[in-house]
């Protein structure tokens, strides 16, 4: 019978997710030689190696690889437990964690944050701010209770709950204030500054401006919506940002809002969790917080 803990295993998950001891180590707050005994007395109990260990990188066996899917699924159900004994008292204590988009969690997160913590006195919230595939692959594998992303994310294991729209607005350089607003088929033929690849948010703007991405075009990618606006206020083209953005990101840009006509871009804010989730009638219940905190974000009073 094999003998190994669960400690063990969650060291083996951390250095199979960092690929790297130092980061793994800091990860479970122990110490490096700690974390490589921990795996090496559990390679020796298994009777095979889990990593190949280079100079200069560290990369999971064959083995290693087969043998990480099903400790995911142990962790997970460990985990889960947990979650299951907090459903039972039908109340929302303990750890929560939360995964949300970059392009949301500056403007709404503290509103949420706060009106969680002021509802539920014993939660312990842990957010994870990243792109939505990064979110969508740590929610599967247990790693986040929920998340806050743009929908919909088409993942038949999770659960979607859609909690509102908002639209999208131009900006443009502050000498262009009062201009015709353009259409899409002008906005395709604009120097359009845009997120890097990955966000979510990148993609829905391209879409409705009908951009071509295998013709080569003069497209500037920023980090984030702050980038992107100081670049059009330094004149060097023109953005779309999403409404919630827009109190805290032009404040002190030189730029110009403006309203598209209808058809206008727009996206829809949602919740996800794993379809199994024990904590998923508490999941809606934050929503619910999630829905009415945004209620004061989403329409900071923009020109019709």
């Amino acid at each position: 019978m094999m003998n190994f803990t669960l400690r063990q295993l969650r060291y083996f998950e951390a250095m199979a997710r960092h690929n790297h001891f130092g980061r793994a180590a800091d990860a479970c707050s122990i110490s490096q030689p700690a974390l490589s005994t921990q795996i090496k007395e559990l390679e020796k109990e298994l009777g095979s190696d889990l990593f190949e260990r280079g100079a200069r990188q560290v990369r999971l066996t064959n083995f290693g690889e087969a043998f990480l899917v099903r400790v995911r699924e142990i962790l997970r159900s460990v985990d889960e437990l947990g979650d299951v004994a907090r459903a039972a008292r039908n109340q929302l204590a303990g750890r929560l964690r939360i995964g949300i988009i970059p392009t949301v969690a500056p403007y709404m997160l503290p509103r949420i944050i706060g009106n969680l913590t002021r509802l539920y006195d014993g939660l312990d919230i842990h957010v994870r701010e990243t792109q939505t595939a990064k979110l969508v692959q740590e929610l599967t594998e247990g790693r986040l209770d929920t998340a806050i992303v743009a929908l919909p994310v088409s993942e038949p294991s999770l659960t979607e709950v859609a909690l509102f729209n908002e639209d999208f607005v131009l900006v443009r350089p502050g000498k262009d204030e009062g201009k015709p607003v353009p259409n899409r088929d002008m906005l395709s033929e604009m120097r359009l500054l845009l997120l890097e690849e990955g966000h979510c948010f990148r993609e829905q703007a391209l879409s409705f401006c009908k951009v071509n991405t295998e013709r080569p075009r003069e497209l500037m990618d920023g980090s984030s919506l702050s980038t992107l606006v100081q670049m059009v206020g330094a004149g060097i083209g023109i953005t779309l940002i999403p409404e919630m953005a827009v109190a805290v990101e032009t404040r002190s840009a030189a730029v110009s809002i403006a309203r598209f006509n209808a058809p206008q871009p727009s996206r829809t804010i949602g919740m996800i969790w794993r379809k199994t989730s024990p904590l998923a009638e508490q999941l809606l219940q934050i929503s619910e917080v999630v829905r009415q905190s945004a209620a004061d974000v989403v329409r900071p009073g923009l020109p019709a």
